[in-house]
């Protein structure tokens, strides 16, 4: 099992850094529910909630995390802070080099598109629009690519905010970085 994170945990990064993934695997070893803030904002017809009705949006993820325990996978830091940052006991932050966030985004976009596979409500992935990156944030690579050093700048200022002096940060560089410092008995 991994290291003690408390039993509130956010998994933060940057799109395809692998935040569901790691999220999901927190709270199946530990028993405990998992909030992925995407499916909470992405309604049929890729609506999101975080456009149209952002105080919905913070009313559900304030349900999702009322608990006493969960993960969470998935950023909207605004409403994220407003919501259940002040009870987080750790944020993992998975910072990862752009060019594996870029050839992760295709491979995983290739794959869900030819999988045909459903993500939330009615949704599928395209991946010939995740290549128009002229089409800006419709764009995942578009995404990536421009919001890549913002994210990062931003999370440096969070980490030193005194505002968020009870939250441990752990940021991982890598993915076997991660995977060592989390389940060393793998």
């Amino acid at each position: 099992m991994s290291p003690d994170l408390g039993q509130r945990i956010l998994v933060m990064g940057n799109s395809c850094a692998g935040k569901t993934t790691l999220a999901q695997r927190l709270a199946d070893e530990r028993g405990i529910p998992h909030v992925n803030l995407d499916a909470l904002n992405w309604q049929p017809h890729w609506v999101g909630l975080n456009a149209t009705n952002p105080g919905l949006l913070r009313e559900k993820f304030r349900e999702a995390t009322s608990g006493e325990s969960w993960t969470v996978s998935g950023s909207y830091t605004n409403d994220a802070q407003a919501t259940f940052w002040p009870h987080l006991d750790t944020i993992i932050w998975l910072d990862l080099r752009m060019p594996v966030l870029l050839y992760r985004v295709l491979h995983r976009s290739w794959r869900r598109w030819r999988d045909k596979e459903l993500l939330w409500g009615t949704n599928y992935e395209s991946f010939w629009g995740q290549l128009a990156v002229w089409r800006g944030e419709d764009s995942l690579v578009w995404w990536i690519v421009t919001q890549h050093h913002r994210k990062r700048r931003a999370m440096l200022d969070y980490i030193v905010d005194p505002q968020w002096g009870h939250i441990r940060f752990l940021r991982f560089r890598s993915s076997r970085a991660m995977q060592q410092a989390l389940f060393p008995a793998d």
